[in-house]
């Protein structure tokens, strides 16, 4: 919003219309941004070098401008998870390289453009290709398990079940959520449900996972899929969790995992 009113006013001092720059952006989060007050600051920073230091700028040589272009491009780059995408899924690695030659020929905006689609095309697929039909148990999922999921708040876990797709449209919005729990000590992830699952969604959720154990919380998997476990091992996911241990076959396995960890934590003498 503050973009796009401000491309509105800049044309009536003589300004051109502006947008956002992923190197900008690169560039600040290395620097250790964590908010959008590194933008406001850099944009400042920028006004006071524009009005102030512009002649100064100006004798700036444009080869040296550009080195500094290119090593913020080469930093922005990590070659690890490139391997790692490369490496997940033959429609990720399809991705990766045609929107990477379609920078090169044409540009960022049709390049985009076209990885998406493309990505679209393959999680269509994966979604048509795991479309199944479950018979329910209804001892499992009728008032007892309703019953056992406010036991387990009690005890300060909870267990989310996620189902359905888990590509990079659907992963960011409700993944990231689970980050701001709080007063939780035992997070399960249940995943047995998780029909599809791309590199991207792999990596949300390995960042999900990083959040979570960073406040303290504790995060099981449990039901996770042979298919599934490719993605999940190459995108890290599983080097997230505190201990290789704590991916389970079954939920019953895990809740009873995190009673035991839960009550750990509940004993555990203040370092205060």
């Amino acid at each position: 919003m503050g973009q796009g009113l401000a491309n509105l006013v800049v044309p009536f001092f003589g300004g051109i219309p502006a947008t956002a720059a992923i190197a900008r952006t690169a560039v600040n989060v290395r620097s250790g941004a964590r908010s959008r007050l590194a933008a406001i600051v850099h944009s400042l920073v920028l006004l006071v070098v524009v009005l102030a230091f512009a002649p100064v700028v100006a004798t700036i040589p444009l080869a040296a401008l550009a080195g500094v272009l290119i090593a913020t491009t080469v930093q922005m780059v990590e070659v690890s998870s490139v391997r790692a995408l490369l490496r997940s899924t033959r429609g990720d690695a399809v991705v990766l390289v045609l929107t990477a030659l379609a920078t090169v020929v044409f540009d960022l905006v049709t390049a985009v453009v076209l990885g998406l689609v493309v990505a679209g095309f393959f999680a269509l697929q994966q979604v048509a290709r795991s479309a199944h039909v479950d018979e329910m148990d209804l001892q499992v999922d009728g008032g007892a398990h309703d019953a056992e999921e406010a036991a387990l708040l009690s005890e300060h876990i909870v267990a989310y079940r996620l189902e359905g797709s888990l590509f990079f449209g659907a992963a960011h919005s409700f993944l990231l959520g689970l980050s701001e729990v709080s007063d939780v000590r035992v997070v399960i992830l249940r995943l047995s449900r998780v029909s599809t699952l791309d590199a991207t969604g792999a990596s949300v959720l390995a960042d999900t996972i990083a959040r979570l154990e960073g406040r303290g919380i504790t995060v099981l998997l449990s039901g996770v899929r042979r298919d599934h476990e490719q993605v999940l091992s190459r995108l890290g996911v599983f080097d997230q969790l505190a201990h290789e241990r704590h991916v389970f076959g079954s939920t019953p396995e895990a809740i009873a995992h995190a009673r035991a960890h839960a009550g750990r934590v509940a004993h555990r003498p203040s370092e205060d």
